[in-house]
């Protein structure tokens, strides 16, 4: 579909998924305003008039990954029948999205790599700050039901839970298969699930 004549709004959310398109083939620190344009099929100054800089465009990324990644967890876990399930449905959907959007682990892992106190980094930080709060209140609620071991360290196996995945993601990343992902997420989540006191 032609960007040329988009509305603001979406000419916007063209450019997030423009990015999310460049960053899932090349490596996202040499994704360019110019190829941004020329993905889109537009100008760089039709770009510039949505974005006064590159660092504009990346803040909008952040934020879409951010806002569609906790939406699709949170959605997930409810309406689940007990916190293990929640856990097992956040872990899935994570997954899913990942397979989705395989850009969005290059330009997570770029913007935490890069030096100084870049707002898309900070948002990085944020976001992963509010979904290991999400976990750990899911997991505080499997042990208070008896659910989960109650000995268990929330704070630790939610940092686990996070971590399990971007070991999947960067394992996939390495291999060049993100068909992996959705391979290997049933054993690992099994162990998980063990490891936390949810043997079924």
């Amino acid at each position: 579909m032609s960007t040329k004549h988009l509305p603001a709004d979406e000419r916007r959310a063209a450019t997030v998924e423009a990015v999310m398109q460049l960053a899932a083939q090349h490596n996202p620190s040499e994704i360019t305003t110019t190829w941004i344009a020329r993905q889109m099929g537009v100008t760089q100054g039709a770009l510039f008039k949505h974005f006064p800089t590159k660092e504009a465009i990346l803040e909008a990324v952040m934020n879409w990954v951010a806002e569609r990644l906790l939406t699709r967890i949170d959605q997930a876990a409810q309406g689940q029948t007990s916190p293990l399930a929640a856990l097992e449905a956040m872990f899935q959907a994570h997954i899913g999205f990942v397979s989705e959007h395989p850009g969005v682990p290059r330009m997570l892992f770029g913007e935490l790599q890069r030096q100084g106190d870049t707002l898309p980094k900070k948002m990085v930080q944020t976001l992963i700050a509010q979904y290991r709060e999400r976990l750990s209140q899911v997991l505080a609620r499997g042990q208070a039901t008896g659910e989960l071991d109650a000995r268990l360290d929330v704070d630790a196996a939610a940092v686990l839970f996070i971590g399990s995945i971007q070991g999947l993601v960067m394992q996939s990343l390495i291999a060049g298969d993100v068909a992996r992902l959705r391979a290997d997420a049933p054993g690992v989540w099994a162990i998980y699930r063990r490891g936390i006191g949810g043997v079924q």
